[in-house]
């Protein structure tokens, strides 16, 4: 099995840009701590404050889908349900 690779950005309405934030290091720390997580960074843009690029590295399919299902019954998947997600997922 290869390794799969989530790139791209998410766009965060205005006013829920305190709540993400705020969230996004929990969020953060538990999908690294995720078997199979190779590499997990957000990290907000310097011109568009409510853009954050998404880089994720997880070992396989299977790792993968496990962190999408955690997020999607997750707080980070409730708090995040109205951001605009721009991604390319890789293998």
């Amino acid at each position: 099995m290869s390794k799969v690779v989530l790139k791209g950005f998410i766009l965060v309405p205005t006013h829920e840009l305190t709540v993400v934030k705020h969230a996004l290091g929990r969020h953060t720390k538990l999908t690294r701590e995720e078997p199979g997580c190779i590499q997990f960074d957000v990290t907000q843009s310097q011109e568009n404050p409510c853009r954050f690029d998404v880089y994720e590295e997880f070992i396989n399919r299977e790792a993968f889908e496990h962190h999408q299902a955690r997020v999607q019954s997750s707080d980070w998947g409730r708090l995040t349900v109205n951001v605009e997600r721009h991604y390319e997922v890789f293998e």
